[in-house]
């Protein structure tokens, strides 16, 4: 309380009213097998499917070395999502490595793709440096292209009597430059290296080089691009076009621009890693006779491009082709199919980038991996597996399927604010669909059947993939245009060309009482989501909208009181719970969310003294008591028609 000493006005401000803030509801969450990408660490958000490309790879089919090639339902389904109107998700990559990582090895190389770097005319004396993905999986099979880029000449002479000695301009230390001396002209590299007294810029490395020797210096860099694998629409293999990873200098002591300090096995920073998919290894093990390490920068550069490609530097008109070195990286694999324990999550694994246990003796935090990765991120409302119902086999496991599937509910229901999308194995009948079911009940789970029919994206023939991806967007679209409470059924599938079964209403009679979510076609309507129920056996728990809405409630109640914490538990207290509370109910209401004609037929807030015992008192608990009248879709509608007989005064 504040003090009021010596006499004047005091103007205070006094807060508002607290507020609940509606919390997101369209935000998914998928899991998975992907062809690139980190197998670890916080997943990442995407906005669109190009975001997911950019880490995470192409749709192209995956090769598990135990079960060989598999449709890539991730990047199918997270393109669905996006295609039927979802907006971001968080992806988190598993992989099965093909051998056991140890302390002493996290890494099991041959999943890595790698290469040696053996540019024509390489000194034999240099040991070669290796390309390595950064990231396990076929699609690190990347072109690597070092391009030797040449500057102006960097070297000022100013004529003047007394006579001016020669400088440097638009250089800096640590640059590499190519010096031509001599008369016939003959050339070689240095570093620029600044005298710490007098500022002066000099030419140090290879024995150095006096500036008045010097006819031109020119400053080298090295762009780096890259192009990942692919397939063409004949399903040839092909590379994807190039993106362009940056120009980076040659000395290992200018951190942030010398290329082995970007191109490193462990960046400072994760956005780092994402964004450039190989490292640069051996660097280390390039030491001149002299031990100086500014023969260091020269050496890097013969080591990657070869003096053939350095001596270009003399002859600006060179073809571009003879400034480049390409190499391919090779090996490298998918990995073993992945299993439930694989989704699941090893808290004690170990990451593929800056930040592992084995880097790191006492880490802040664990590795994440799997569905514990999930756990750090607050914003997910919505889970899937694409692909898992197939226990990642060929014809499916449904035991493997039914464990992953498990296992994603199991999240939800731990995490309280989730609802899981499950799917049904492919190339079931109904009867079959009904017995998959009944394997699991949930309130947290929605099960959609039969499998969607899309036109492939790589050479636009029909292709089966799983649904439930498909329905997570559908979800956020209808939570975009309608809310929550809305039921997403009775929305177009856009992706489908068709479904893999075209259920009958017979069929459905059969399936959905027992919360099996059909997908049909309609003639004039076209493919639709035709239910919308959750996987529980409890009645109260039946309608997936109810079971969303009420997740969307109760993480909104709970991050929009959290001012409550430690406050004063006694009677103002209480009165600002129920008036918080109330505040955002009413809106709900006012929105056609719950039902009644008066906000006291709606909802109803409780928190004073009969909420609360003594004990909860002394136990520092308040109890706020809520009561809300959601509104139920109209599953069933029915209009009764029968004959009236007219008479004389209608």
């Amino acid at each position: 309380m504040p003090q009021y000493l010596a006499p004047g006005v005091y103007v205070e401000e006094i807060p508002g009213p607290e507020v609940i803030q509606a919390v997101g509801t369209q935000t998914a969450g998928f899991i998975g097998p992907c062809r690139f990408g980190p197998t670890s660490g916080r997943p990442e958000l995407l906005t669109s499917f190009l975001d997911f490309q950019r880490i995470y790879g192409d749709w192209t089919d995956l090769e598990f070395s135990d079960n060989g090639d598999m449709t890539n339902y991730m990047a199918l389904g997270v393109k669905g999502f996006f295609d039927e109107g979802g907006t971001s998700c968080y992806v988190c990559r598993t992989f099965s490595f093909t051998g056991v990582p140890t302390p002493s090895n996290p890494y099991y190389w041959p999943d890595y793709a790698s290469a040696e770097v053996n540019p024509p005319g390489s000194p034999p004396a240099l040991p070669p440096l290796t390309l390595r993905a950064r990231f396990p999986g076929q699609a690190g099979r990347v072109a690597v292209t070092f391009t030797l880029q040449v500057g102006r000449n960097a070297l000022v002479l100013t004529p003047g009597s007394p006579p001016v000695p020669p400088a440097l301009s638009r250089v800096k230390e640590y640059d590499l430059v190519y010096a031509v001396y001599g008369s016939p002209a003959q050339g070689a590299l240095y570093v620029v290296r600044r005298d710490p007294q007098t500022g002066v810029l000099s030419l140090a490395g290879n024995n150095g080089l006096d500036l008045t020797l010097a006819t031109q210096v020119y400053p080298l860099t090295v762009s780096v691009d890259v192009q990942f694998p692919t397939v063409n629409a004949q399903g040839l293999a092909a590379f994807g076009p190039s993106q362009n990873v940056g120009v980076f200098g040659f000395d290992p002591r200018a951190v942030g621009t010398g290329i082995s300090t970007v191109l490193t096995a462990n960046p400072p920073t994760r956005a780092q890693a994402l964004t450039v998919p190989v490292a640069l290894e051996g660097v280390g093990d390039l030491h001149s006779p002299s031990g100086s390490a500014d023969d260091v920068p020269g050496l890097v550069a013969e080591a990657l491009l070869g003096p053939d490609v350095i001596a270009t530097a003399m002859t600006p008109t060179t073809a571009l082709s003879n400034q480049q070195v390409t190499v391919t990286l090779l090996d490298g694999t998918d990995g073993d199919a992945p299993f439930a324990q694989t989704y699941q999550g090893d808290p004690d694994g170990f990451t593929d980038y800056q930040g592992s246990n084995h880097d790191n003796p006492n880490p802040v935090q664990l590795p994440q991996n799997g569905l514990l990765a999930f756990e750090s991120v607050d914003d997910i409302s919505i889970v899937a597996a694409p692909g898992a119902a197939t226990g990642w086999a060929t014809p499916p496991q449904t035991e493997a399927g039914q464990a992953i599937n498990g296992m994603v509910i199991t999240h939800c229901e731990t995490m309280l604010y989730r609802v899981a999308a499950i799917d049904t194995p492919p190339a079931l009948l109904p009867a079959d669909a009904l017995d998959y079911r009944n394997n699991r009940s949930s309130n947290y789970a929605a099960l959609y059947y039969p499998w969607i029919t899309i036109s492939s994206p790589i050479d636009g023939t029909p292709l089966s993939v799983p649904p439930a991806a498909y329905m997570t967007g559908i979800w956020a679209r209808s939570d975009s245009n309608y809310g929550v409470i809305k039921a997403p059924a009775n929305e177009v599938v856009r992706s489908a060309v068709d479904f893999e079964l075209r259920i009958n209403k017979a069929q459905q009679e059969l399936l959905n009482p027992e919360g099996v979510n059909c997908l049909r076609f309609f003639p004039g309507a076209g493919f639709l989501v035709w239910g919308a129920r959750t996987i529980s056996d409890d009645p109260e728990w039946k309608y997936l909208s109810i079971r969303r809405y009420f997740c969307y409630l109760e993480k909104s109640i709970d991050e929009g009181t959290q001012w409550v914490v430690f406050e004063i538990n006694g009677p103002a207290l209480w009165d600002r719970v129920r008036h918080t509370v109330e505040g955002f109910l009413l809106n709900e209401w006012k929105s056609g969310a719950l039902l009644g004609a008066t906000p006291a037929q709606a909802y109803f807030v409780k928190c004073d003294a009969s909420t609360m015992t003594q004990d909860d008192l002394d136990n520092g608990r308040l109890v706020c008591l809520i009561g809300v009248a959601a509104a139920k879709p109209a599953e069933f509608v029915i209009f009764r028609i029968g004959q009236w007989t007219a008479s004389a005064s209608s």
